[in-house]
């Protein structure tokens, strides 16, 4: 409980820099044009207090951001969240309904144990990338823009700091 209350939005913004969230949000721009899911980056220190005193775990902090951000609410279905808790290093990936049907469980925690080690390491930049480019590829795999079709970006692409 100490470290979550020792770490805060400083902790998180030396973490992930200005000049790194810019980036992450041109890395989802560009994956986005390739399908119609949309990508939400979303990285906070530690978990707030309300959490805490619920002993609650990182994946229902993550269910809840997921609701909070609207990720759920996109006309395909196909929103995902990668959720870091920094203090713990914990990774959530969060997949709409949409998405997740056609993605079974450990193909997720595969992608969980790969950008692990890249996030224990501190190398915020290469983890988050990496589970941003295979997010994608599964995006791209189960919903490709078709050739000529609209694809309206229905939420932000810049990764949230909390």
């Amino acid at each position: 409980m100490l470290r979550h209350l020792w770490c805060d939005e400083s902790d998180t913004r030396k973490a992930i820099p200005p000049e790194l969230v810019q980036r992450l949000a041109q890395r989802v721009t560009a994956s986005e044009k390739r399908h119609s899911g949309e990508i939400r980056l979303f990285v906070e220190a530690g978990l707030p207090m309300s959490y805490l005193w619920r002993d609650a775990r990182p994946r229902e902090r993550a269910i809840a951001v997921f609701g909070k951000l609207r990720v759920w609410d996109t006309e395909h279905n196909n929103g995902v969240l990668v959720y870091l808790l920094l203090v713990e290093r914990a990774i959530e990936i969060v997949a709409d309904r949409g998405l997740a049907s056609k993605v079974p469980p450990p193909e997720w925690q595969a992608i969980v144990s790969r950008m692990g080690s890249a996030l224990r390491e501190g190398r915020f930049e290469d983890g988050l990338t990496q589970a941003l480019e295979e997010v994608s590829a599964l995006l791209v795999a189960h919903f490709p823009v078709a050739a000529g079709a609209e694809n309206n970006n229905e939420l932000p692409d810049e990764p949230v700091l909390g």
